[in-house]
């Protein structure tokens, strides 16, 4: 038996199982998660096969120190980007830079401020997710980035408080899904590698890491206890989409899933990740969410990042004892092989060549131009560190285009929407209309909710290059383009004297701006870490709301927040003509919303999220309070696939507003709708074996003075290199060092031999027949109102059994002008109909389904049955 240390590290690692432990268990036994091993080595499967002979051929000249330092990042501020791992001169490769955020080049400048994967989603366009991910691609691609650290489909969006749901797209799986594809497809076409995050059930902030969140202290990070079903039919589903979209990288979480770590999870990482849905690019460890060494490598991971066990250490868990578990045979050659190939397909996958890699021109430490090249090392050189390349392009326009195209219209009494330009005065009111005070990159990582919110906080964020404010922009328009007057107060106290008063009454029309925000879980703005503590709007605007609509018969409300909010209270007052949501446009914010007020842009907007009545409403909570002392905090997921609108159908809740709607300005009418059945074939479970694993490069030799630092080496401080100290491996090796691994290392961990394949497996995105196409719906739109707009048909299934009520399975967002028909198609491919087979584990189709069209999940006046699959074609009509 390993020491009692040794035992305590491997379990902690998420190695170890208690066969007495049941699976998302709520009885006082812990959720706990099956090993899997061994680590999947990669085929070149799909569109990979030229990526891989590239990347096999250059892994092939590595020596083992060299395969170490493409593995192993250099530590926190050890280069320029956020992440970098080490180089390799002897083939002038600089190493790959690894880059935030979501939506945009963080801790820059002249780069572009984007709108948040939210407002992507409810764009329901995936034409404008491809060129918003393109764009940002291409900024980071000219500053010098190899792997944009984005998109997100994880958090999905358990609950509505959860910090960093902005980020990702939305609650519902097919529709973040269907927007993650284009993304990823827009990054990588712009020369980028994408890393989808952060894998899986990273939904909420607190206790997300050891340590303390708030007032609580915590040994271990909170544990995501989950079933099976629910894993595969909610929070994989996005990930097997951006898998299939080709995506190079993907970042394993902080927290625990069943009680093993994100970064450790041999059942999450190979054997769902990289066996069923068949990854073929690298895991990469959130920053410090890696925990033990040579275990997190069989367990999946490819990359360890920033390469420091906690920041600033000088330690980390692989560089020399990676070597050094190479060279004494503890780690298999071949895991490390298949590691250094997976980072360097992925690199080749878009386009790059590791000899010609374009320079970094940045310094995510500062923004002066001549600094220290080494940020952490004190003797570090002085040299230029920040070019000031501006790589913005015109993507202003893009931004602008995703701005208003997100735009939700929720109510619009007596086309109070769009404004004439006859008012004769404008009253603003609200800080979420006005400037942050402190500029617009005046908190750090947009860690405060001062003035407009355009972007929540954290490290998805990026610097705005300006940011034009709805005050900015509605002045500039009533000035330059009406004749009326224009008045803004931003003061959300001014109700306490007369200012507010005053001008709601003499204003034509009182537009009020509310906000509600939140972020990364390492910030705390108003007492909210990360996660909201509540659904209700932020600075005191509800109160603005109502002291404003008193005395104004036409206000209208625009809220910029980062979820659902709480409107129940004022939604339907008469005074209160119009509401817009408009979420996080980024930095053409006032623009956008301008264009939409006054009419030059229809808004076709569709809510990615459901508005409810209360937060109970909702179901589904976050855990604020640890529940086991300081042990890992245990949230446990009963309500499975009941999330959003599938939890307020599941409970007969009505909502305020549901998942998919959207009003507009014009009208449309749907007619001709009809479902074809497709000549699929059969379904076929995968079946064989892969090969034996390949090995490449340099044979190791256990001689350890091969590895030690060459002699007058000048090392930087606190940097991570691969070398070791020195010969003798108890003093170069870390804790626990000597133990035999045969007694720790789990069955099949380090096994070379040909893998069975899994039967849902197979292809890049799982089994290569659920994409088969079952099902084609079709349908004609017609705009039959006077405004040129966008109409978002929804394609929902009911499933039957235990399933939700409904689930979103397709959409289109067409453009028409007035009088113009369009034709609407959605396919239904063979995943979309199955259910997740715990017993076969694989998808088994339903044999009872029925689909609907309309333009909103409560809005569905088109049905039809679905009862002939196969290749019988048949044409099933609903007048």
């Amino acid at each position: 038996m390993p020491s009692a240390a040794v035992w305590a590290a491997l379990s902690f690692a998420g190695l170890l199982v208690s066969p007495t432990t049941a699976q998302n268990s709520t009885n006082g036994t812990l959720a706990y998660s099956p090993p899997s091993y061994p680590s999947p080595w990669g085929t070149g499967s799909g569109d990979w096969a030229d990526a891989y002979a590239k990347a096999r051929a250059f892994v092939s000249q590595l020596t083992l120190l060299e395969k170490v330092n493409l593995t192993t990042g250099v530590g926190w501020e050890g280069e320029r980007c956020v992440g970098q791992v080490g180089s390799i001169p002897r083939l002038g490769f600089r190493g790959l830079c690894m880059q935030d955020s979501p939506l945009g080049v963080r801790d820059t400048d002249y780069v572009s401020g984007f709108p948040s994967g939210v407002n992507v989603a409810a764009t329901w366009d995936r034409n404008l997710a491809y060129a918003r991910g393109q764009a940002m691609g291409q900024e980071h691609h000219d500053k010098g980035v190899d792997v944009q650290l984005g998109p997100v489909c994880g958090p999905l969006g358990r609950a509505p408080e959860g910090g960093r749901n902005w980020e990702g797209f939305s609650p519902d799986p097919y529709l973040t899904g269907a927007l993650i594809d284009p993304t990823i497809r827009g990054i990588q076409d712009a020369g980028v590698i994408a890393c989808t995050k952060h894998y899986i059930l990273n939904e909420q902030e607190h206790f997300r890491q050891p340590g303390q969140t708030g007032d609580f202290t915590v040994d271990e990070s909170l544990s995501s206890n989950i079933d099976d079903a629910t894993m595969h039919e909610l929070y994989l589903w996005p990930f097997a989409d951006a898998v299939r979209a080709g995506t190079g990288s993907v970042m394993c979480s902080y927290n625990q899933i069943n009680n093993s770590y994100g970064c450790a999870n041999s059942y999450t990482l190979n054997h769902l990740l990289k066996n069923e849905l068949d990854f073929q690019g690298f895991v990469m460890s959130d920053w410090q969410a890696q925990h033990a060494g040579v275990s997190t490598a069989l367990a999946g991971l490819d990359m360890s990042m920033p390469g420091d066990t906690v920041f600033s250490s000088g330690l980390s868990f692989w560089g020399a004892n990676l070597t050094l578990a190479i060279a004494n045979g503890t780690l298999p050659e071949y895991r490390l092989d298949d590691m250094a190939v997976r980072i360097m397909a992925a690199l080749y996958k878009v386009g790059r060549d590791p000899t010609t890699e374009p320079e970094i021109n940045f310094d995510s430490w500062t923004l002066d131009t001549f600094g220290p090249i080494h940020i952490q090392d004190p003797d570090s050189p002085q040299g230029l560190i920040n070019h000031h390349v501006d790589v913005r392009r015109d993507h202003k326009n893009n931004i602008r285009e995703v701005g208003r195209a997100s735009t939700v219209l929720l109510k619009n009494v007596n086309n109070a929407l769009p404004l004439t330009g006859q008012e004769r005065q404008v009253g603003i009111f609200g800080e979420d209309a006005g400037s942050n005070a402190y500029g617009a990159n005046g908190c750090a990582d947009r860690g405060c909710d001062n003035g407009t919110l355009a972007m929540g906080w954290g490290s998805g964020t990026a610097n705005f290059p300006y940011l034009v404010t709805p005050e900015q922009a509605l002045q500039n328009y009533v000035l330059t383009q009406t004749n009326g007057l224009v008045y803004a107060i931003t003061d959300n106290q001014a109700f306490q004297d007369f200012q507010i008063p005053q001008l709601a009454e003499q204003a034509d029309v009182a537009i009020v701006f509310a906000n509600a925000d939140a972020g990364e879980g390492f910030i705390s703005v108003d007492g909210n870490i990360g996660d909201r503590n509540n659904l209700t709007l932020w600075q005191n605007a509800e109160q603005v709301v109502a002291n404003v609509s008193a005395l104004n018969n036409n206000t209208i409300v625009v809220m910029h927040t980062v979820g659902p909010v709480l409107v129940e209270s004022w939604y339907n007052n008469p005074n209160i003509t119009a509401i817009l949501w408009a979420g996080l446009p980024g930095q053409e914010s006032g623009n956008a919303i301008v264009d939409v007020l006054y009419g030059h842009y229809n808004p076709g907007g569709k809510l990615p999220f459901t508005f409810g009545p209360t937060r109970e409403s909702y179901g589904a909570d976050l855990l604020y309070t640890p529940n086991r002392g300081t042990a890992a905090p245990q949230q446990d997921f009963t309500e499975g696939v009941f999330i959003d609108y599938r939890a307020f159908d599941q409970a007969g809740i009505t909502p305020i507003y549901e998942f998919g709607f959207g009003l507009s300005y014009t009208t449309f009418n749907y007619s001709a709708f009809q479902v074809v059945s497709n000549s699929a074939g059969a379904y076929v479970p995968t079946t064989g074996s892969t090969t034996a694993a390949p090995t490449f490069g340099n044979t190791t030799n256990p001689d350890l003075s091969q590895y030690v630092f060459p002699e007058g080496f000048d090392q930087t401080y606190l940097y991570i290199y691969p070398y070791l100290n020195n010969t003798d491996a108890a003093t170069t090796g870390g804790p626990g060092y000597g133990e035999p691994s045969d007694q720790w290392l789990p069955a099949g961990a380090t096994d070379s031999s040909p893998q069975p394949l899994l039967a849902a497996g197979g292809a890049p995105g799982g089994n290569a027949g659920l994409y088969d196409i079952l099902y084609t719906v079709t349908a004609t739109i017609t705009n039959t109102g006077m405004y040129a707009g966008s109409e978002v048909p929804q394609v929902y299934v009911a499933l039957g059994g235990n399933q939700p009520k409904l689930q979103l399975r397709g959409f289109d967002r067409l453009y028409l002008a007035p009088g113009q028909s369009g034709a609407f198609t959605a396919a239904l491919t063979r995943r979309d109909l199955s259910t997740w087979d715990t017993v076969s584990q694989n998808w088994a189709l339903s044999s009872n389904a029925t689909v609907y069209l309309g333009s909103s999940s409560r809005n569905l006046p088109f049905s039809a049955p679905l009862t002939s699959y196969g290749a019988k074609r048949s044409v099933v009509r609903h007048a």
